[in-house]
């Protein structure tokens, strides 16, 4: 029986975010104006359909805060139409398979294990369930296997390719992607699978222009708000074509959701207009000088990270090749010092994906707490100094030396 009030344990939950390295490469911080408005008296309101057509009455502000939402993500991507409403990226991503392909279509997504994600194709989604899913995945580098994408393109004539990642640390090449398919289509009577990204991790490094962006080579983009893009808990799913957005607004509501969550969307109003300030790039850009000192330091001693090293937020450390421990051992480990991990498999994973053989590493939160490259090799020193000594059955003596190790690093920050 838990005794605590609610806001009891609130306040427990934000004494561990003050006081632990957050590392998980899909978590961020958002701006007090983002918090403000996710708990605003936005969530009294009940308004299903959209701007102008609404079930309800009394929808005047709403429609202005969810079409200025629009008109800003439309901005910040440089694209037509959006649906703002998906309460998840999950939710974005079944809207698109429900508007666009049939229950039982071949659909092409990224294997988990080499990077991708449940919703592209796993057997334990829906994606997995109710479609037929052929899988591409990464070359004995780590590295997309293009090569393979276009073999099975061409041996499974799909009816929809997903491109996108939640554990792959490399550039996605979105218009090496579209002139396959394209090239495809030559040769299959002009016909050609959808085209969607899901460009959930690297939103906000697009934002930022760190990263290539989908458009103007994908059918429809799914996202969610809340990782690099540094917003409120929510999907979003984007287009250049008038045909797919209606599609997609009747898949959205009334096809998989109800009455849209106005408050979460005046909240990613907010952080598409902070996405597009300067401040913004800057922080993108040391999200990334930060993620490549943190996993080069690793490398520089010995240790496995998949792909060779990262060129956007986030790398998988493969520690079970590297110290001969588990993915669930080094996050469970890290936790006890104040660092949080989330154990991830690596491509052919030899072990189950509840040990798994790595941990996922991402920069983006401890970013917005302001940090720089040399914290992240600071950081690393320790996690691999600490991880040695679990491994030598030595952690118990030494646990309290790296508990002020790393609240040193974060004390040193707030204190500059």
């Amino acid at each position: 029986m838990i005794k605590e009030t609610y806001e009891e344990i609130i306040k427990l939950e934000q004494n561990r975010q003050d006081h632990n390295v957050e590392l998980i490469a899909s978590e961020n911080f958002p701006s007090k104006r983002v918090l403000n408005a996710a708990g605003s008296i936005l969530t009294n309101k009940y308004a299903e359909g959209y701007s102008g057509k609404r079930y309800y009455g009394g929808c005047e502000f709403i429609d202005m805060i969810e079409t200025k939402a629009i008109e800003d993500v439309c901005k910040l991507f440089n694209c037509k139409y959006a649906n703002v409403q998906p309460h998840c990226g999950s939710s974005a991503n079944q809207a698109v398979y429900r508007a666009l392909i049939n229950t039982g279509d071949t659909v092409m997504g990224m294997d988990l294990g080499s990077g991708g994600h449940l919703t592209h194709g796993h057997k334990m989604s829906f994606s997995g369930q109710d479609y037929n899913i052929v899988s591409y995945g990464v070359d004995e580098n780590g590295i997309i296997n293009y090569d393979n994408f276009k073999n099975l393109l061409y041996e499974h004539n799909p009816q929809m390719v997903i491109v996108g990642a939640s554990s792959y640390s490399r550039i996605i090449d979105y218009k090496i992607f579209a002139d396959i398919i394209e090239e495809y289509a030559k040769s299959n009577n002009g016909e050609k699978p959808y085209y969607m990204v899901d460009m959930a991790h690297v939103a906000g490094l697009i934002a930022g222009g760190v990263h290539p962006s989908p458009f103007p080579y994908a059918d429809v983009v799914t996202s969610t708000t809340h990782k690099t893009l540094r917003g409120p808990r929510g999907g979003l799913i984007l287009t250049n074509s008038e045909d797919i957005i209606k599609k997609i607004n009747r898949a959205v509501f009334p096809g998989i959701q109800g009455g849209p969550l106005e408050h979460i969307i005046a909240a990613k109003g907010i952080c598409f207009e902070e996405a597009a300030k300067s401040e913004f790039k800057e922080y993108a850009n040391q999200i990334v000088k930060n993620a490549k000192a943190f996993s080069e330091e690793f490398i520089k001693e010995g240790w496995k990270v998949i792909s060779g090293g990262t060129d956007n937020h986030m790398f998988v450390l493969d520690v079970y090749n590297s110290i001969g421990i588990t993915g669930k051992e080094a996050e469970e480990e890290l936790d006890k010092i104040h660092i949080t991990v989330n154990k991830n498999q690596t491509p052919n994973d030899e072990l189950p994906p509840l040990k798994s053989s790595g941990i996922r590493i991402g920069t983006p939160a401890m970013t917005t707490k302001g940090w720089k490259e040399k914290d992240f090799i600071m950081l690393a020193k320790i996690i691999m100094e600490y991880m040695q000594e679990y491994k030598n059955g030595n952690v118990e003596n030494c646990r309290e030396l790296y508990i002020n190790k790393v609240q040193n690093i974060i004390k040193n920050i707030k204190n500059n």
